[in-house]
């Protein structure tokens, strides 16, 4: 039997790069609040400018670019998706809120049956 195993390999400098983007992203949301007194273009300049160094200081990493091949990986298999005839779709989204109808009558028929059967049969509770 094959056995299948995962390697992680964190490095201290990737590790780094991670706490170095945690930082910065700490750093603008800091720099929002601190910069309140010089004009709302500092304050979203000093998020924005945060949160681009964050996202280049994470994207360095290994954990960065693993994302960055899964996003490429997933819009690959993304193109290969057959999607269903405009056709298909609206019969399929027809038939679902059909039947989503059907389901509806029927729990209030059965709420229903089930309020006067205990409330006016059993109970002898009038409205």
């Amino acid at each position: 039997m094959a056995s299948t195993q995962i390697e992680t390999v964190s490095t201290g400098v990737d590790k780094a790069k991670l706490v170095l983007a945690a930082l910065l992203v700490i750093g603008g949301v800091a720099a929002y609040y601190l910069l309140a007194s010089q004009g709302v273009w500092a304050q979203w300049g000093g998020l924005i400018g945060g949160l681009v160094l964050a996202a280049l200081a994470f994207l360095v990493s290994e954990s960065g670019r693993r994302l960055v091949a899964f996003g490429r990986d997933s819009w690959r298999e993304m193109h290969k998706v057959v999607w269903p005839a405009r056709k298909d779709a609206l019969q399929t989204t027809a038939f679902v809120f059909a039947f989503s109808v059907a389901i509806a009558l029927f729990m209030w028929v059965t709420d229903q049956f089930l309020q006067w059967s205990l409330y006016d049969l059993i109970l002898g509770w009038r409205r």
